[in-house]
């Protein structure tokens, strides 16, 4: 009887063996790839922009492609940290915190102008009388996400810059998405904001918004790229090939949606210095 059980054992043993190895084999190799999209305008917009990506990385990549557009940057970030994605787009703030809970890696930006930089704007609303930065004093002020570097870090920092601390010179509110902010300030909800200067001109050309009624108070220096991040994870060969799918990627259709020329290669190094604004800011 002793050595039946001990058999059994062994042969459960080996079962689970066998089963964890294969769920192993398929975590890292995916049949189908869940590739999440940073959330900072409305979701059906982001998904419809971005049908030329799907097609594009499942012609390349030989697996299915679910886009994935999260409530918001905390919901996008959990969902990495727990295995739920296995490629993102982050904003530069979003990835550094999600990289300090998640075993993932930067891997490509966006090529803008031959740059992979972007900036980010403080806005004002013209009526309000908000011609400069000291006018916010006492005002109300639209955030885009807690965690978004272009629509919450970085205008925050110009304030700080500008002798302007939050709750004691002015009120801030968060909307969730970029495009929100800027509707708040030209509507008056708020007399100010921030956001990513490529999406304030978009939504500028699209006629969403008005100069003449809302005005770009301060355009910040240059800032890394989102990056485009990957479960570290994952299958070595699989990696190269979505490295390759990117940084060789000419389809305009695709590039369109990212207002890119391109793709350049980024490191973890490259954002250091959101990490350090983040440390000033205490956020």
């Amino acid at each position: 009887m002793k050595k039946i059980a001990t058999f059994c054992a062994s042969l459960v043993l080996g079962a689970s063996a066998l089963f964890g190895s294969a769920a192993h084999a398929a975590e890292a190799n995916p049949d189908t790839l869940r590739v999440a999209l940073l959330p900072d305008e409305d979701a059906a917009t982001i998904i419809k922009k971005n049908q030329p990506l799907k097609d594009y990385l499942e012609e390349k990549l030989g697996k299915k492609v679910e886009l994935v557009v999260t409530t918001d940057y905390s919901s996008m970030i959990e969902a990495m940290r727990f295995g739920r994605l296995e490629l993102g787009y982050f904003g530069p703030l979003s990835y550094t915190l999600a990289k300090s809970k998640s075993d993932i890696e930067a891997f490509a930006a966006p090529l803008k102008h031959g740059s992979p930089t972007y900036h980010s704007v403080l806005i004002g609303n013209i009526a309000a009388g908000i011609e400069k930065i000291s006018d916010i004093e006492g005002k109300d002020v639209a955030w885009g996400d807690t965690a978004s570097t272009s629509s919450h870090l970085i205008p925050k920092s110009i304030l700080r810059a500008n002798g302007l601390t939050e709750k004691k010179d002015y009120q801030e509110h968060f909307l969730g998405a970029h495009d929100a902010v800027a509707v708040a300030v030209q509507n008056g909800k708020a007399q100010a904001g921030g956001l990513s200067q490529p999406i304030f001109k978009s939504l500028v050309k699209r006629g969403l918004i008005s100069t003449e009624k809302v005005r770009i108070l301060q355009v910040s220096k240059a800032f890394p790229e989102y990056p485009w991040t990957m479960r570290s994870n994952l299958d070595p060969t699989l990696k190269q090939k979505i490295r390759d799918a990117f940084l060789n990627m000419k389809d305009e259709t695709v590039l369109k949606a990212f207002k890119a020329g391109g793709f350049a290669p980024v490191s973890d190094a490259d954002y250091d210095v959101v990490r350090d604004l983040q440390a000033k800011l205490g956020l």
